[in-house]
């Protein structure tokens, strides 16, 4: 029996036993327990490493890629965790040998330091099922929460070092992080104080995380600028781009320039528009539908090939499975994936298929307010607060879901008064990505700044914000109305934690994996609470 309880979606607001509501089967989940078990016993050896001078770059890179795999909706492909977990115990091994030879301690008593994987697949998810998740279950309720809920942070930042790395970003202090966090799992001494601390320092981890992507971002495709997409779609054939990598997108649109094929951009693809070195592609045309609650009958109805990069993608149907490329981490059975960034079975595909036969004009939607585009304008967003003309902002974002109760987020974007201003991110926009909420002078009143992975945008603003008003970000007209789903969401309220930011609203429900002795020292400590009605959480804000 399998237990999955790391997204908002989780059966009964506890944990899948059966099968993953994401379409995560038992065996694959079985599969990603027995990884991070593996994973673990490396970070042992790792950790272990450094006060003896040995760091691993291989090992480094392993762990963020082996931990981003398990996120939800990432991988389901059991060939894939099999690969990776015999890699895990290769690199284990060596890593062990080189701990030994700097004369560092290699005897540990915990079952993973020795972990070595069953010769066949079916012995594998075996194992898989014996070991359940990394977390102590011999440990005080509280502790496994916490111990949890670090678990759940890491993979978050795992997510965003694996895209910083590509783009050569990278920080020791991170992968540094990641391995004494599951080293400390094995660590019996620690006691809740121990646990928080390290919580917390995971938000601070992440940080400097996400400072490194919005780097690697930046350098390589230039600051967003604010950018017009459309929606609706040109005559010819096509190709959709789902996911977060953007340098997957670049390759793809390289490698079409010349081939009379239009990319369109799907779900958290949607701010790439906003890039210079993106939007120069005179074939990089719009964007294609919304991202969750419609996504398997747009793909469904989409006439060209479709490539997944990294996440977001629900349980594919048979019916439009053989339109479907994944690159990257991303793996589902019966979907090709495309290996070292070559898209020519992509292209192929594209060609074969009957493309759009008319151009539809749907309107267009604002992207590209990242941080360098908001500062550019910030005097006069300052001079319209002070004007009295912006009463209030909202940074209304986060993961979306196929859950219900995720309706909340439109409502109260469309109910949020005039003189208000509406700052979005991630996948929980495209609730309401295109309505038209007007401006307030010349400033729009829905910014959106990014994908998930632009958080750092949204923390660079509010930070700006409170030095031009010399207060702190809690004294700013700043509410945090956020939506998760998946782990790198968590990484992301942590962080907010880590700054001190108080009063954040989060929902639709609250992680199962809290409990409600935990929950009560966020309430007190940070006043996090959750989501209600939109017009009592508005009335409340904005007394």
């Amino acid at each position: 029996m399998m237990f999955c309880n790391q997204c908002e979606q989780t059966a009964k607001g506890q944990g899948c036993t059966v099968r993953g509501v994401c379409g995560k089967p038992p065996e694959v989940a079985a599969l990603q327990d027995l990884l991070m078990h593996a994973v673990k016993g490396m970070s042992l050896y790792a950790h272990e490493g450094r006060k003896n001078g040995v760091v691993d770059q291989e090992v480094n890179v392993f762990t963020v890629k082996a931990l981003f795999s398990t996120l939800t909706n990432v991988n389901f492909d059991a060939a894939h965790f099999e690969k990776l977990i015999k890699e895990c115990a290769d690199l284990t091994s060596r890593l062990k040998d080189k701990v030994a030879a700097a004369g560092g301690n290699i005897e540990f008593d915990d079952p993973a330091a020795s972990f070595q994987p069953a010769a066949d697949l079916e012995g594998l998810i075996k194992q898989g099922e014996e070991v359940g998740l990394p977390s102590d279950s011999s440990a005080d309720t509280d502790i496994q929460s916490l111990q949890q809920t670090l678990l759940y942070g890491i993979k978050g930042v795992a997510a965003y070092a694996d895209h910083a790395q590509i783009l050569g970003q990278e920080d020791d202090r991170v992968y540094a992080f990641i391995h004494e966090s599951l080293s400390a799992i094995s660590d019996k001494s620690l006691g809740l104080e121990d646990w928080l601390k390290l919580v917390l320092r995971c938000g601070e981890i992440n940080l400097i995380t996400m400072e490194l992507l919005d780097a690697g971002h930046t350098e390589t495709y230039g600051h967003p600028v604010p950018t017009e997409v459309p929606l609706g779609h040109k005559k010819g054939k096509c190709i959709l781009v789902s996911g977060h990598d953007l340098q997957d997108l670049k390759n793809l649109l390289e490698q079409t320039r010349d081939k009379n094929i239009y990319i369109y951009t799907h779900g958290e693809m949607l701010p790439a528009h906003g890039y210079p070195e993106l939007k120069k592609y005179d074939h990089f045309y719009g964007h294609y539908g919304t991202a969750w609650q419609n996504q398997k009958r747009e793909f469904e109805a989409f006439p060209g090939a479709i490539l997944m990069t990294t996440n977001c993608l629900q349980e594919p149907r048979e019916s439009y499975k053989g339109n479907i490329f994944t690159t990257g981490l991303a793996g589902w059975p019966g979907a090709e994936h495309v290996e070292n960034g070559q898209f020519a079975p992509v292209i192929q595909r594209a060609m074969e298929l009957p493309g759009f036969t008319d151009d539809q004009d749907k309107g267009s939607v604002m992207v590209g307010f990242g941080h360098n585009a908001v500062m550019g304008v910030a005097d006069k967003v300052v001079s319209a607060v002070k004007n009295g003309d912006i009463k209030h902002f909202f940074l209304v974002g986060g993961c979306d879901g196929a859950k219900p109760g995720r309706s909340y987020y439109t409502e109260f974007v469309e109910k949020a008064p005039e003189n208000t201003v509406v700052l979005t991110l991630a996948c929980g926009k495209f609730r309401f990505f295109d309505k038209n909420l007007g401006d307030i002078g010349g400033i729009p009143r829905l910014l959106d700044i990014g994908q998930c992975n632009d958080a750092y945008s949204a923390i660079q603003i509010a930070v700006a914000l409170s030095e031009a008003f010399d207060c702190g970000v809690n004294e700013l007209p700043l509410s945090m109305v956020l939506s998760w789903y998946e782990q790198k969401a968590c990484a992301i309220l942590l962080t907010l934690l880590h700054l001190g930011i108080k009063d954040i609203r989060l929902g639709p429900s609250l992680p199962a994996f809290i409990s409600p002795n935990v929950l009560d020292v966020l309430v007190k400590n940070f006043n996090i609470k959750p989501i209600s009605s939109p017009e009592e959480d508005l009335a409340t804000i904005l007394q």
